[in-house]
């Protein structure tokens, strides 16, 4: 049985959020049923005494299920290693350590970095931006180990950090307890409202408060989703009295979900973004309104202003496809639903606008609808783990815009939760994002979407990945890219991604890359 997860809060007139928040989760345990699972041919009799019962419409809240009620159970199942029931199984497999080397060249380290897998990650970071992508990099060699590293470091000052979800008995709030003990200065904007995990932020956020952090609990009516955390570091050789760090995910601080989830980590010392997520951190905190001030430098940030910005970018290509120049999108998300950004992809498509759409989950787009959505392709990959980055790519007259960042694009997202998106700007960093976004698009595994809003598999369009907006029509594209991108056409995306991970870190002791 189901009960109704959705609480009713007025967090206006609250007097303690943590309380009521703590409260409702006590009440959920008397929620009012929903849904009634019961296996294929459960007699009548036992289906309607339940229904009944749990005061439940026979019709529209039971559902009869062919497979077995809780699949999770299969868990438990031992498969010895010699079983020929083995091959069920997948492999196992290790995420590689993050190397601190920001070379994409997977041969050579770059003069003086021999042993950079031996040095503070913050010289890391002041070498060139660091993307990590996960599960096939380990999380605890790279957010945890920046956390980690901070939270005992002497010169760093002041740690500030979104919680939205994370596991139990979590390191990430062990570093952050550590830090606060050693009288570092200890903000976190812990979620509260963070469905079925809200009793355990509260009972995280009472822990850190007794430790003498700072804990904060986010703005009225909106959650806080975005996941940014900020280290001020006092670099005396540095020129610069203090620096900022920042890391900016896709994914949560948690390291069970890391090992499952794909996502991707920025780790930067941009001023320009230090001073961005640090006003984030303002505005979550009620002492700042960023439009007072122009908007901010580099992010983009929902509510405010990251619909309207992804808006302007989109029609910036439909400019530029009536210019006769090429033009093209790229999104990768969860989900699509936004109707002003659906929206303005099917005027995008119509202007002769090349849309690829990596959509896991709902979609609200239908491609390769006559003159409505012919431009457009859309495609949801299932397999190992479960496909969690945010990624935006606009062609942009030949100079492709990439962002990472929290937000799908769905209403929800761009509406009702603090979001937060970065530029990718580093050239490594953008090689790594075609690389394997263009293998995502090449993987003949994945499911295609026709113009009923059904699936078909294998994908039937995976030839027109190189008209992405990854790529700039007449340069050739790397032989590296070619390569991951045929790997992924002929195994899988996360198979061939694994591979290549796998074979770097092998091979030499460098930060390996999608190629």
């Amino acid at each position: 049985v189901t009960r109704n997860a959705e609480l009713e809060r007025h967090e206006d007139e609250a007097e303690d959020l943590l309380e009521m928040i703590a409260e409702e989760v006590r009440e959920r345990m008397f929620a009012p049923f929903v849904r009634l699972e019961v296996l294929q041919g459960t007699p009548n009799d036992l289906v309607n005494l339940l229904t009944n019962e749990l005061e439940l419409n026979a019709e529209r809240d039971v559902y009869h299920i062919e497979s077995l009620l809780d699949l999770s159970d299969l868990k438990s199942l031992k498969i010895p290693a010699d079983s020929h029931l083995s091959k069920l199984k997948y492999p196992r497999y290790a995420p590689v350590p993050m190397s601190t080397n920001p070379s994409s060249t997977p041969v050579s380290e770059p003069e003086g970095a021999a042993s950079n897998r031996g040095e503070s990650i913050f010289d890391s970071i002041s070498r060139s931006d660091i993307l990590v992508h996960h599960p096939y990099e380990s999380f605890e060699s790279s957010t945890l180990r920046f956390l980690e590293e901070a939270s005992t470091d002497p010169d760093v000052l002041a740690i500030k950090t979104t919680v939205y979800r994370t596991s139990n008995d979590s390191p990430v709030i062990e570093a952050l307890l550590e830090a606060a003990e050693r009288r570092k200065e200890v903000a976190v904007l812990m979620e509260l409202k963070a469905r079925f995990d809200e009793a355990r932020n509260v009972s995280y956020a009472q822990e850190l408060e007794a430790a003498g952090c700072s804990v904060a609990y986010g703005l009225i009516g909106l959650k806080t989703h975005c996941k940014c955390m900020l280290v001020v570091r006092r670099e005396r050789d540095s020129g610069v009295a203090l620096k900022t760090y920042v890391h900016i995910g896709t994914g949560n601080y948690n390291p069970v979900t890391a090992g499952l989830y794909s996502d991707f980590s920025l780790f930067s010392c941009d001023p320009e973004l230090g001073r961005d997520v640090m006003d984030v951190f303002k505005h979550l905190t009620g002492l700042h309104k960023q439009d007072a001030v122009g908007g901010y430098r580099k992010l983009l940030v929902a509510p405010a202003y990251m619909r309207q910005q992804f808006v302007e970018m989109i029609e910036r290509e439909i400019e530029n496809a009536k210019a006769g120049r090429h033009a093209a999108i790229l999104v990768k998300v969860n989900g699509l639903d936004d109707r002003v950004l659906v929206s303005k992809l099917y005027e995008a498509s119509q202007a002769n606008v090349r849309v690829d759409c990596i959509v896991r989950g709902m979609c609200r787009l239908r491609p390769g609808v006559e003159g409505v959505s012919e431009n457009i392709r859309v495609i949801s990959v299932l397999g190992r783990f479960l496909e969690h980055h945010r990624v935006a790519v606009f062609h942009n007259d030949g100079d492709p815009a990439y962002f990472i960042g929290s937000a799908d694009w769905m209403a929800r997202n761009l509406s009702r939760r603090v979001e937060v998106a970065t530029p990718m700007e580093d050239p490594k960093t953008k090689e790594t994002l075609c690389d394997t976004l263009s293998s995502y698009l090449s993987d003949r595994n994945a499911w295609e979407m026709m113009p009923d809003g059904t699936y078909r598999q294998p994908a039937t369009r995976c030839e027109e990945s190189s008209l992405s907006a990854c790529f700039v029509p007449g340069e050739k594209i790397r032989e590296e890219t070619k390569r991951i991108m045929k790997a992924a056409e002929e195994g899988g995306v996360q198979a061939a991604l694994l591979m290549e991970y796998h074979e770097f870190d092998r091979s030499h002791q460098t930060r390996p890359r999608p190629r």
